[in-house]
């Protein structure tokens, strides 16, 4: 590997570091890496027909990834990785208020503001 990395000009042309050129080939196979998921897809089901079905399904996604990460980061420690009900009661309570504000104004917006704004005033109190 080492020896891919001298011979490339642009990596050994940034600085003499050695370091750097790992970074640079780092970044390159990141963004590589990234694109390779988004493009394939788009590519094949451009030219097909998604069935109905499928398209009710990824409907939710993404509200299932974002709940998954804000019950993660409620319930879960970072010490060991456990199930803890009540380690954050400040985030517990901005919750409950976030989910009362996001039901009836139905704005991602409001929920988000009400969320930070509730965190911030929980946590003085407690």
């Amino acid at each position: 590997m080492a020896n891919i990395l001298t011979t490339l000009p642009l990596l050994t042309a940034v600085t003499n570091d050695k370091g750097i050129g790992y970074h640079v080939l780092l970044i390159i196979l990141g963004g590589i890496a990234a694109f390779i998921p988004r493009y394939f897809p788009m590519r094949i089901f451009t030219k097909r027909k998604i069935p109905e079905w499928f398209n009710e399904w990824m409907k939710y996604v993404p509200v299932s990834l974002f709940t998954s990460l804000v019950i993660k980061g409620i319930f879960i420690t970072n010490q060991g990785y456990h199930f803890v009900p009540l380690g954050h009661v400040s985030q517990i309570i901005a919750a409950v208020f976030v989910i009362v504000a996001a039901y009836f104004t139905r704005s991602m917006s409001i929920s988000v503001i009400t969320g930070l704004i509730m965190v911030f005033l929980v946590s003085l109190v407690l």
